[in-house]
Formats: structure tokens, C-alpha cells, sequence
């Protein structure tokens, strides 16, 4: 049935069809010494979506990834939906049985994986009974101990015709979260084209996004899509710095070398960075968002002297991560830092 002209479904892929057109020419991702305009994103994309078609994959269909945060997992999250399959970002901390687990238990048929993450299941290999096609990506980790299809490869299957950036419907999912840390199993969790748009913009909104934005990719995309942040830097047309592994170092460095502007991590992240010898003040906007435990008003306090301003959320799996915020309040400017720390550990509203 057609939709009405006064309607438009909502999907995350039409905030990478409008920065590649109103920002094509700027930089959307870095990597290393990698970089990747708007433009070259959207037809990444786009690539992709017509290599998994040429795989036989149509919508509805789970594709899954076990990667770290690297350029083709981002790309993945517009690719997969633009061929209106369904992408299942798996937990890459997780067992080979748990891995299996998810990938039966979704009913994926193609896995895309880093080399070195991929090495880890060729002992359960002969327990998958949905994947038909593994792809492997590799990052500088090497060949894996047995067949696969080279990314590259995969993608000579694709071409740049353009695909429409839309959905028929804005309540069919575009990705499968599995719960880790739980009892029992890991859960999955449908999310919805519809609430990762809205998910993202609420991101846009309270992490303080602006088309100015650097955003430091600490936190991992398999969390609930990086708590939708993989769709809200290219909504608003920021640049995505890729990170492969959470090092303090490292993350120091790249906030000196490449401006780092934005970054989310849970406390734990935060802890390492705060107490790291190369942690300095930061001169302009730097705005992190944290979640998961409540970071300790010490932490606060220590991250606000490094001139970094604090969004403290919480989010559940089933709530597409980030849930309620501890909104600021007027008041608390009149506290001493030690009661406004305090105040800022709070969960929820």
C-alpha cells in the first residue's frame, strides 16, 4: 500500500544521504592515516548494500559483524539497512560458544569479520547452522586459519548505482542488540528504523553535537550502535575518528592531533584517561558522555579540571542505549565543586 504524500517514513538512512549532499567534501571518517569524505561514505555504502544484493541478501535478512571500531563497521550501519537487511553487531569481548550463540539465534546468513576476531571461532565453526558466506577484514591481524571471502573481494560484487535512501515502513528493524552481562543467554533486542532516527537525534541534542563536531570513537559500535552515535555524527555532519582498541595513550594523542571534540566511554574508559600522565587540560569544546556504572564525583571532578564538560546518561539495551540524562540544573552552579560533582553522579531524572 502507497504512503500518503503527507508522509515520510523515518529511517537513520536518509542523515547519510543528506550530509553527502550538503557536506560532501567533508571529512566524515579517520582512520589511521585513512580518510573518507561524505561523498566517498555514501557510496561506500551504497557499495556494500549492492554486494550483500549481489549475495542473494533482501530485506529482512540478519548480517552480522564481529569487528572493532574500524571504517567498514560504521559504513556497515547504512550499508546493511540500504539493502534492507537487518545488522547484528556482535559483542567482540564475547566467547567463541556466546558469538555462535547470537549468530544461530539471529539467523544470520553472512558474517563480516576482522581477521583477528574471525581466528577466535575456527573451533566452533561447524556448530553455525544459518551463516552461509563469512567475509573477513583485514586490518593488519593477517590471514585466518581457514576459507574466507576477502572483503575487497565481497565488494567488487557491488557498484556505485545509487539505491533510495528510504524504508517502506519505519517499524521494520534495522538491527539485532544481543544483552551482554545478564543471566542466561544474551537477549536480542530489535531496534527499529524509527527509534534509531529518534534515538539519534536525542544523542545530536544532549551530547551537544554540532556539523563542527570530532567525535572519538572509544565507545564500541556493537553497544547498542554505539548508542546510536553511528547514526548521529553523520546526521549532523561530524567527523568520526576511529579508534581500533581503547588505549589512554592513544586516545590522548588523538585528542591532541586530531581535535577531538566529543567522545563517550563508560567510567571505566574515563578512569584510565583521567589518571593517564599525558592527560592535559583541553582547550575548547570537549563534551563526554558517559553511562553504565555512575562515575564517582572524583572522576567528575578530575574530568571537568581537564576542561571537559559531562553528560551523564544511563540506557538499557531494550532502550537503544542512552535512556535518561542528569539534566543540569541552574542551582548547581552555586555549589562548590566537591556538592557539584556530587549532584552530576546521579542517575536518571
Amino acid at each position: 500500500m502507497s504512503l500518503p504524500v503527507s508522509t515520510t517514513e523515518l529511517t537513520p538512512l536518509m542523515f547519510l544521504e543528506r550530509s553527502a549532499t550538503v557536506y560532501p567534501d567533508r571529512t566524515a571518517i579517520v582512520y589511521n592515516d585513512r580518510t573518507m569524505t561524505y561523498a566517498a561514505m555514501a557510496r561506500a555504502a551504497t557499495r556494500l548494500a549492492r554486494a550483500l544484493a549481489a549475495s542473494n541478501i533482501g530485506p529482512g535478512d540478519r548480517v552480522a559483524y564481529l569487528c572493532p571500531n574500524i571504517p567498514e563497521m560504521l559504513i556497515a550501519h547504512f550499508g546493511v539497512p540500504l539493502a534492507q537487511a537487518v545488522l547484528v553487531a556482535i559483542n567482540t569481548r564475547l566467547s567463541p560458544d556466546e558469538i555462535v550463540y547470537i549468530l544461530n539465534h539471529s539467523g544470520a546468513t553472512v558474517l563480516v569479520g576482522d581477521t583477528e576476531l574471525l581466528a577466535r571461532l575456527e573451533p566452533v565453526l561447524d556448530q553455525l547452522s544459518t551463516v552461509s558466506e563469512i567475509v573477513s577484514i583485514d586490518d593488519g591481524s593477517g590471514p585466518v586459519g581457514f576459507e574466507t571471502l576477502r572483503y575487497e573481494t565481497f565488494i567488487d560484487r557491488g557498484s556505485d548505482d545509487p539505491l533510495p535512501w528510504r524504508v517502506t515502513s519505519e517499524l521494520q528493524p534495522i538491527s539485532i542488540n544481543y544483552t551482554s552481562g545478564t543471566t542466561g543467554r544474551p537477549k536480542g533486542v530489535l531496534y527499529s528504523h524509527r527509534g534509531a532516527y529518534l534515538n539519534a537525534l536525542g544523542e545530536i541534542i544532549h551530547s551537544q553535537h554540532s556539523p563542527e563536531s570530532v567525535y572519538l570513537w572509544t565507545l564500541p559500535m556493537f553497544h547498542c550502535n554505539g548508542w546510536c552515535t553511528t547514526w548521529a555524527v553523520p546526521a549532523i555532519g561530524g567527523t568520526s575518528v576511529c579508534l581500533r582498541a581503547v588505549d589512554a595513550g592513544e586516545i590522548w594523542k588523538l585528542i591532541s592531533e586530531r581535535g577531538v571534540t566529543h567522545l563517550n566511554a563508560a567510567p571505566t574508559v574515563l578512569i584510565g584517561m583521567a589518571n593517564h600522565p599525558d592527560a592535559a587540560p583541553v582547550d575548547g569544546t570537549f563534551v563526554i558522555t558517559t553511562a553504565g556504572a555512575p562515575p564517582s564525583p572524583t572522576l567528575i571532578g578530575q574530568l571537568q579540571d581537564l576542561g571537559a564538560t559531562i553528560v551523564h546518561m544511563y540506557g538499557l539495551t531494550e532502550t537503544y542505549g542512552p535512556h535518561t540524562v542528569c539534566e543540569w540544573q541552574p542551582e548547581w552552579g552555586e555549589l562548590d565543586s566537591q556538592e557539584r560533582s556530587k549532584m552530576m553522579s546521579r542517575q536518571g531524572v
